[in-house]
């Protein structure tokens, strides 16, 4: 599986601008409001050293990392729900993403139109919010009448209803469901179906300038206005910059800026703590492979990414981890030190097992 993050935010803080890096794809960048109109997707290879060199114990042919799909979206502007800027209706393309990436600008810059005419990150992110909680409570208001016709037909069951009930109370006090899922007992299963953009975790990503990138102070005053959510400082415009270098100059860059990873590669692995990922990998003649699972899964559900087939007909699994695999050089070796396991259906996956799976057709 491919993990989805939607990119939203207002018009002209950066999203087009790191949506273009993060994918190295010509995406129209403007500085006037509504410059993106349709979605813009883009798949990006999740960054893993560990490829290279397993796929150079193996000899493999070719490498495949696991993937990251972006959606970036129309800037969002306040009164979207009432149909102010583009209306809300393009919200529809985020709705099957797993997580949503809240772009914040703190750059100053005269050139570049800020949509309310002053940069204000705990503003820009009060727009932002309140306009999906209005998205979301217009979804939850068309469910209930349907909703409580299936019930009445005992189509459908009496909680259900109760959950999406409890879900439109929170949005009309002005909070996420994400947010009020724990103290609020909702029951997440039921909402589901309604692909409710409050329901993913956010992840903030601060687009800004050297001042905020060297200084701490700063930082942990914007850190603390999303706490306990996961945030990245990234300068979108240094990102652009940075793709298109080689990898030595881009590593001579983000030194000479005071940083020891990009902001891409830092949203790539946040969004997988974020939303509680890991991979595991396979490896051959033929290809090297990161595989996206959830952490927890078992080796029949891991088993299943691949093929469905795999799942149903599992019989067990062999497994060495990663470190233990590259220590060894080989997989004969790694087998003669006693470090390759087999097992069964009850095995928790742990990130960088390196597997082969044993199934029945």
């Amino acid at each position: 599986m491919a993990l989805t993050i939607g990119i939203v935010g207002l018009p002209n803080v950066g999203k087009s601008t790191l949506f273009n890096a993060l994918t190295r794809n010509n995406v129209l960048a403007a500085n006037y409001p509504f410059a993106t109109i349709e979605p813009n997707v883009g798949m990006v290879s999740l960054p893993d050293p560990r490829l290279q060199q397993l796929g150079d114990v193996f000899g493999s042919a070719r490498l495949m990392p696991a993937a990251v799909s972006f959606v970036d979206i129309a800037g969002i502007v306040k009164g979207a729900s009432e149909g102010e800027g583009l209306g809300n209706k393009f919200l529809a393309n985020i709705r099957e993403a797993e997580a949503i990436a809240q772009v914040i600008r703190v750059f100053d810059d005269p050139d570049v139109v800020h949509v309310d005419g002053r940069v204000d990150p705990r503003s820009d992110m009060e727009t932002i919010n309140t306009e999906l909680i209005l998205a979301d409570l217009e979804t939850v208001e068309k469910a209930i009448p349907r909703l409580e016709k299936a019930v009445k037909l005992k189509q459908r069951e009496a909680a259900e209803l109760a959950a999406v009930e409890k879900a439109k109370a929170v949005l009309e006090r002005g909070d996420t469901i994400f947010a009020a899922a724990a103290s609020d007992k909702l029951e997440m299963e039921y909402l589901r179906e309604l692909s409710l953009l409050t329901a993913k975790p956010f992840i903030y990503v601060f687009n800004v300038d050297d001042a905020v990138l060297g200084s701490p102070e700063r930082q942990r005053e914007l850190l603390d206005l999303v706490a306990p959510a996961d945030a990245i400082f990234l300068d979108a415009k240094l990102e652009a910059d940075l793709v298109e270098l080689d990898p030595e100059e881009a590593q001579e860059m983000l030194q000479l800026s005071g940083q020891v990873e990009s902001g891409l590669d830092q949203l790539a692995r946040v969004g997988f703590h974020t939303l509680g990922l890991q991979t595991y990998l396979t490896a051959g003649p033929k290809e090297t492979r990161a595989w996206t699972i959830h952490r927890g899964d078992t080796a029949p559900q891991a088993a299943g990414v691949i093929h469905t087939d795999f799942q149903r007909g599992f019989i067990k699994a062999e497994v060495v981890s990663f470190d233990d695999l590259i220590a060894a050089g080989s997989m004969a070796e790694a087998k003669s030190r006693g470090k390759v396991r087999i097992e069964g259906k009850d095995y928790v996956m742990a990130d960088g097992d390196v597997v082969e799976f044993r199934f029945n057709v």
